[in-house]
């Protein structure tokens, strides 16, 4: 069922195969709406998506997407092509977050990301120093977005009961040295996840979701039907 109440009628679904297959009647049964992609309709919808938005073009998921985007926004520091920037931007779309921030390289791996990153906003800066100064003036209203590091560094504290804000940044450091001292430095506060065995840190995707996962448990409230 779409949201304006359309049914999308039970494709053929191939078990070896994800999605679903060409819409059912041909051309002729096809919907008379421009979110749909005729290209989709006649070959089927085999992208990761969920059922709501089968056959849409991406243009129209994002279009939709943006009407209600959370306003947390995702930074990861990029300086030695983090493989794990792929995993916490597909978990970025899971939480339909307001942007995803890339600091420092440019290029990065996209495959983690599972093509997920077209339907997001996804921005680059070249340092953290650029990162914050567009975080001065992000907020509502041109206010300033809280920039929260996640790494368990000395001085952090437990992310768990932290009151994280409605609109921020969670920042992000790689996966091998953590956040750099300057991103700790421009931080409002570093929160680190509570562990209880004996490994020194969490993977930085796992970090990211865990994350957002506290956000969306204090902000984001119950998902769409």
């Amino acid at each position: 069922m779409t949201d304006d109440g359309q049914a999308v009628p039970d494709a053929p679904r191939d078990p070896e195969e994800v999605g679903v297959g060409p819409w059912p009647g041909g051309p002729d049964a096809w919907p008379d709406d421009p979110r749909y992609d005729p290209d989709l309709l006649a070959h089927g919808d085999r992208r990761n998506v969920v059922d709501a938005y089968r056959y849409w073009t991406v243009e129209a998921v994002v279009a939709d997407l943006d009407t209600r985007r959370h306003p947390v926004h995702v930074a990861i520091e990029n300086w030695a092509h983090d493989l794990n920037i792929g995993s916490v931007v597909r978990t970025a779309n899971a939480f339909n977050v307001a942007g995803v921030h890339v600091v420092g390289r440019r290029r990065w791996n996209r495959r983690g990301a599972m093509v997920t990153d077209r339907y997001l906003h996804v921005h680059h800066h070249p340092d953290v120093g650029d990162l914050l100064a567009w975080a001065a003036t992000a907020g509502e209203g041109g206010t300033a977005l809280p920039v929260l590091g996640i790494d368990n560094v000395p001085g952090s504290v437990p992310i768990e009961g932290y009151p994280l804000p409605r609109a921020c940044v969670l920042l992000l450091g790689q996966e091998s040295t953590g956040l750099t001292p300057a991103a700790q430095a421009g931080a409002e506060a570093v929160l680190h996840i509570t562990q209880h065995g004996s490994t020194r840190s969490i993977n930085a995707g796992a970090a990211g979701a865990i994350a957002m996962h506290a956000w969306a448990l204090r902000h984001a409230g119950p998902g769409p039907v």
